[in-house]
């Protein structure tokens, strides 16, 4: 079997459809069709099948997609090998994260690297579901999910965890709750709150807060840009959640954040790569020093309140 038509496979499995295949790969949706038709005569078993007017894998398609990763992961081990006794330049790492990651870890990764891999960096800020897909375009995606979210999916994509990040509340300096040492969830019952888009993992978090208040939260805003929910909390419109370590150089000029005494708030920050991907030394490289940076930046980040 040919490595592109399991790849191609793989991609059906991941994007949802044989357009945003061809919108990947830069062809044509017919083009894809006719190598999975190819692949599927060398099949005795059914691969794909359609449910309505969309064409998804068979389990059959779902093994041979899984299968197809270790084929990848084994070719790209072997190039690496022979380029161990070549001269060759270390081709570039694609590393995505979400906004306040990239804030947050871009430049010292790019610091901690210097001399090694060339890195091409993406922010891509999507929905708590999207991020394993992004490991289709990116050899390490920085993705976060809240303790109650679902694991990311072990068939596709190797997770390594980077830091536990704290969630806090930020407020102005001139909250009545500010000057407070201990905060709970019933303190906040009555606030307008700033909330990311529904979809993201933070969105269920002040739901969260509010169930354990005994009343549902009253969110008059809706901004994924920490920076902006800032400015928004500053001038004393709303409160917010905001994560430790990313929120912590934006607690000045009148922004405070605290900690919720009664609740126990988490994000997990994790790299999320392809087994193949990480059989490139230069990838493993990346990996190992943005661990070593998210590591650095949980050690420097001063305990709140």
């Amino acid at each position: 079997m040919d490595p592109i038509h399991l790849r191609l496979l793989r991609e059906l499995a991941t994007r949802g459809s044989v357009a945003a295949v061809a919108a990947a790969q830069h062809v044509s949706a017919s083009a894809v069709s006719q190598q999975l038709a190819v692949l599927q005569s060398r099949s005795p078993v059914p691969l794909t099948m359609r449910r309505g007017r969309v064409l998804v894998l068979t389990p059959a398609g779902e093994a041979l997609a899984a299968a197809g990763v270790r084929v990848e992961e084994a070719l790209v081990g072997a190039r690496e090998a022979v380029g161990a006794f070549v001269d060759d330049v270390e081709r570039p790492v694609r590393v995505s994260a979400f906004h306040s990651a990239g804030l947050m870890l871009f430049g010292p990764l790019l610091r901690a690297v210097e001399g090694g891999p060339s890195l091409l960096l993406t922010d891509a800020d999507v929905a708590n579901r999207d991020f394993p897909a992004l490991t289709l375009d990116h050899d390490v995606v920085v993705a976060h999910r809240l303790s109650h979210d679902a694991e990311w999916p072990r068939d596709r994509v190797v997770t390594t965890p980077l830091l536990a990040e704290p969630l806090v509340i930020a407020m102005p300096t001139t909250h009545r709750l500010a000057g407070r040492d201990r905060l709970t969830a019933a303190d906040l019952a009555d606030e307008p709150w700033v909330s990311v888009h529904e979809g993201f993992p933070l969105a269920g978090v002040i739901a969260h807060v509010g169930a354990v208040a005994g009343r549902p939260p009253r969110i008059l805003h809706r901004i994924n840009d920490f920076s902006v929910t800032a400015e928004v909390v500053r001038a004393g419109a709303a409160i917010a959640i905001m994560p430790s370590v990313a929120g912590q150089p934006l607690a000045t000029d009148g922004l405070v954040l605290r900690r919720l005494d009664d609740v126990d708030l988490v994000r997990h920050v994790d790299a999320l790569s392809r087994p193949d991907a990480l059989a490139s030394a230069a990838v493993r490289r990346t990996l190992e020093a943005l661990v070593d940076v998210a590591g650095r930046a949980l050690d420097a980040t001063p305990a709140t309140t």
